[in-house]
């Protein structure tokens, strides 16, 4: 693990590869960390690709560097974490390559500055959150597969969340991956990340601001309001959609096909669950190499 000062973290982050190979950047979803790319780094790192794997803010060694810096987990600032993170490590353009959290923030990165994006991987296909179309009800199967979005706006959900985060956790795991038979200790590496002491407040942060039950910060509303507008993605993509992921769109690219103007390409994963990278490494990995040729 290396640990680098970069914007308004001390961000942790693994790094495989050669220094002089061209950068991919891995990112994390919840309740997930960096183990999810455990075994696609390597095959990255095996064609000469430089690959970096941040933990996300309020995960594993990732520290805020003042105690009084508000943890907002509004989504532009996860976006501006990567970019303050690829400005430290002196990246001027990467893959991004990434699921749940972990996609959003790609996707942002990648319509507001693409300059600084050379291709784009992103699992369930553009997730840029919609405040406004957030506050309108979804079918009842569709809103059940959230019940922790719901509980989190609570603060029977926050305690919850706080005494029972490694619980928590794994149960998420199995209902979004029904089809993975992950071990006691796969699950335990990463729920260790889950100890860092921003976790909850992070996670609660994200959901209820989501929603529009908390608020953001000024900082970063100029580029929330180009969020708002729903912006298309020029970059080479490949999307990526899991077809026993619940919440995906059961493989079809259909409610975002249009937001990707670019180069692009659509990839289903048949028996795969939400943590695409960690259940189908080999494919995740091929569609990383395939995306930066598109």
């Amino acid at each position: 693990m290396k640990q680098i000062d970069a914007g308004l973290l001390n961000v942790g982050y693994a790094e495989a590869g050669p220094q002089d190979g061209p950068v991919v950047i891995l990112l994390h979803g919840f309740p997930y960390d960096i183990h999810s790319y455990a075994d696609v780094t390597p095959l990255l790192a095996a064609q000469g690709h430089r690959v970096i794997v941040p933990y996300l803010r309020g995960h594993g060694t990732t520290r805020f560097l003042d105690d009084a810096t508000v943890r907002n987990a509004q989504q532009s600032a996860f976006a501006v974490d990567l970019i303050a993170l690829m400005d430290a490590l002196g990246i001027p353009k990467a893959v991004l390559a990434g699921f749940d959290w972990g996609s959003r923030t790609a996707d942002i990165v990648a319509a507001l500055w693409p300059e600084r994006v050379k291709a784009l991987v992103s699992t369930s296909g553009y997730l840029i959150t919609n405040r406004a179309a957030q506050k309108e009800p979804l079918n009842p199967s569709a809103e059940h597969v959230w019940w922790y979005q719901y509980y989190f706006a609570t603060p029977r959900g926050e305690k919850g969340l706080t005494r029972n985060r490694h619980d928590f956790g794994e149960l998420v795991w199995r209902l979004a991956s029904p089809t993975w038979d992950f071990d006691a200790a796969t699950y335990d590496r990463t729920a260790r990340a889950f100890e860092n002491p921003d976790w909850v407040p992070i996670v609660i942060h994200n959901y209820r601001w989501r929603l529009s039950l908390a608020e953001g910060e000024p900082r970063y509303d100029d580029l929330e309001i180009k969020l708002a507008a729903s912006p298309t993605i020029t970059v080479p993509t490949i999307a990526v959609d899991a077809a026993l992921d619940p919440f995906g769109a059961g493989g079809s690219d259909a409610a975002y096909r249009a937001k990707f103007t670019g180069p692009y390409e659509h990839r289903v994963l048949k028996d795969v669950g939400h943590n695409v990278p960690q259940e189908a490494p080999e494919q995740f990995a091929r569609a990383v190499l395939d995306a930066a040729d598109l």
